[in-house]
């Protein structure tokens, strides 16, 4: 942890600068990210995130707002959708004027945040295509990392019995694969589309699995 700390410490200096007022916010929002009640939405989320919003750069018109909003997309987190984006654009809304950002600016990037609940950009809106794509590239990782994704989520959820997560879990990606497309951008699409998609059958049908109490025959 005490890399990724540095690491993300340089990040925010390099985005928001070396002032003071600056430097409190990101130690703050660094404090946020760290909380020891979280187990995907950790500093290794937020450090994915920024580095697919890099891949995904000159997709974007204001690629700055996209890396406030990708700091501070999942800043607050109780596992409560909906209630957390809107908690985490309204801390946006209040630290980050003391970082110099202007007005318009600061209402940009908590805008993104808040379309970070459903990940559903209006078309055109390339800003949070970018973020909500750099946000759904963990659905497109390997087969171990996004069983180790899969984990963490169910670990985030643990106050849930195995029956009422696997429903709702299922009806999350059945959501999600309903849709035309889960990237936006092109490049997204290009890059992890078709990976995502198969992650994402597979794990309802271990979900299926695991709530039928056996495994399917093998023949």
């Amino acid at each position: 942890m005490a890399r990724r700390l540095f690491e993300l410490a340089r990040e925010w200096k390099r985005l928001a600068g070396e002032g003071g007022e600056a430097a409190a916010v990101g130690a703050e929002l660094l404090a946020r990210w760290a909380e020891p009640h979280r187990r995907y939405h950790t500093l290794d989320h937020l450090w994915a995130v920024l580095a697919a919003v890099d891949r995904l750069a000159d997709t974007a018109h204001d690629i700055v707002s996209v890396r406030y909003a990708a700091w501070f997309h999942d800043a607050v987190y109780r596992g409560e959708p909906g209630a957390d984006e809107e908690n985490s654009a309204q801390l946006a809304e209040l630290l980050l004027p003391s970082c110099g950002l202007s007005t318009d600016r600061v209402a940009e990037v908590a805008r993104l945040v808040r379309v970070t609940a459903d990940h559903a950009p209006a078309p055109g809106d390339v800003d949070a295509e970018v973020l909500c794509d750099a946000d759904l590239a963990i659905l497109a990782a390997d087969a171990e990392d996004y069983a180790a994704y899969a984990r963490a989520v169910r670990q985030e959820y643990a106050h849930v019995a195995d029956a009422d997560f696997a429903r709702g879990r299922t009806a999350v990606l059945r959501e999600l694969l309903a849709a035309p497309r889960l990237y936006r951008t092109r490049e997204g699409h290009e890059w992890w589309e078709e990976r995502a998609r198969a992650n994402l059958e597979a794990e309802i049908a271990r979900l299926a699995e695991d709530a039928s109490g056996f495994a399917p025959s093998q023949s």
